[in-house]
């Protein structure tokens, strides 16, 4: 970016400030001039929104904390009507509104019809929504029609240089108690029920039953003690699990990655994979649900396995063994190198300073005016739809 630009603010929500992909995605712009601030609860976002002034923009990522946190469902309704009165006012003010397709719904949903609709009112209001998976509009079709003309494809960075480099295989696996010849799967992140920790373990049990060699399991995320008692249940017999149920600090994360020879992320619904680009920053194969969108754009990458959802546990089972025979080359490096240079972290941060850069106006601009459908731009007057 070039130039002197006036200081705007992009406010960012919600704001976690433990999360890698939001920090990764603001290196670009931060250097280009944009000043961001982060709020993590609706109340927070209405009041910091009011201060806000033509040629700032509020970017919004995850939709959880908007409605799905209410009390009761009149309530999440009186929050949709209170956030969508903020949009109108927002836009009557010069403010522009980046919506970020995380997820085709939150993956943890109590009030599903009110977050229909507020799905419907971003896709309405905003003045650009930034898609990752290339197949977005298509799997939300039954959620919200986005508009062709304000979307950005904005791939998902990779992680490089956010973790520190890896040690060696054998340098983690010893850190973790391992032999260094043992066959390790692992899972890392969150242990919620959404994310099919199930599924793994029951394809565990069929590789023992079918007589098959069984992996060691890296398990590691926080989990609720109940969560925890499952799981320590529902391991075969005999099999070897290495866990640590809590939150995994940076500085660890590139330790476990080092010491797998497969990641396996058995989601139940899932539109973005950061865990396969977390992953792919440290050269470790990963299994995935074999969604078509994630097929689709995945599929071509050798280092990628899918899972039948039709039939996960004996097609996971079968992928896991097969994977597992599958010994590292120069050329599987590679394709894992091409792939993370491809999203390098600044690559894809200019990327959306790019897009920051279209939608904050310039002295002069006339204040955006509300309407029962947002202001759509004619097709080719994005800089670079990227």
């Amino acid at each position: 970016m070039c130039g002197v630009r006036a200081l705007h603010t992009v406010l960012v929500f919600p704001a976690w400030r433990d999360n890698p992909y939001l920090n990764l995605m603001s290196l670009a712009p931060r250097a280009g001039g944009f000043a961001f601030t982060g709020v993590t609860t609706f109340d927070s976002l209405v009041t910091a929104s009011g201060r806000l002034v033509a040629g700032d923009l509020l970017h919004l990522h995850w939709t959880s904390p908007i409605l799905q946190r209410a009390e009761s469902e009149a309530d999440a309704w009186a929050a949709l009507e209170t956030f969508t009165a903020l949009l109108v006012d927002l836009r009557t003010r010069g403010v522009r509104v980046i919506w970020t397709v995380h997820n085709q719904l939150p993956h943890e949903l109590a009030y599903r019809d009110a977050e229909i609709a507020l799905h419907r009112v971003l896709a309405e209001q905003v003045d650009a929504v930034h898609i990752m998976a290339p197949a977005t509009p298509r799997v939300l079709a039954e959620i919200c029609e986005l508009p062709a003309d304000r979307i950005r494809q904005i791939a998902h960075p990779s992680y490089l240089g956010v973790y520190g480099k890896a040690p060696s295989q054998t340098e983690a696996r010893r850190a973790l108690g391992l032999a260094p010849d043992e066959k390790t799967v692992l899972f890392l992140g969150q242990i919620r029920p959404y994310k099919g920790l199930g599924t793994l373990l029951s394809a565990i049990r069929a590789l023992d039953a079918r007589g098959e060699p069984v992996p060691t399991l890296l398990l590691a995320g926080s989990a609720t003690p109940e969560a925890q008692a499952e799981i320590e249940a529902a391991l075969p017999v005999g099999a070897k699990a290495i866990t640590r149920f809590e939150f995994i600090p940076d500085g660890e994360v590139p330790i476990w990655f080092a010491a797998a020879d497969l990641a396996v992320f058995p989601y139940t619904a899932i539109l973005n994979s950061g865990s396969l680009h977390l992953s792919a920053t440290f050269d470790t194969p990963v299994v995935l649900p074999a969604e078509p969108h994630l097929v689709e754009q995945f599929g071509d990458e050798p280092w990628v396995r899918f899972f039948d959802l039709a039939d996960p546990v004996a097609s996971m089972a079968g992928v896991i063994a097969e994977s597992l025979r599958i010994p590292a080359s120069a050329e599987l490096s590679s394709r894992f190198d091409a792939f993370n240079t491809a999203i390098s972290p600044w690559r894809v941060s200019t990327q959306y300073a790019a897009l920051l850069s279209e939608l904050s106006p310039t002295e002069g601009d006339e204040p955006l005016q509300p309407a029962l459908h947002a202001e759509r731009r004619p097709a080719g007057s994005a800089s670079n739809p990227v």
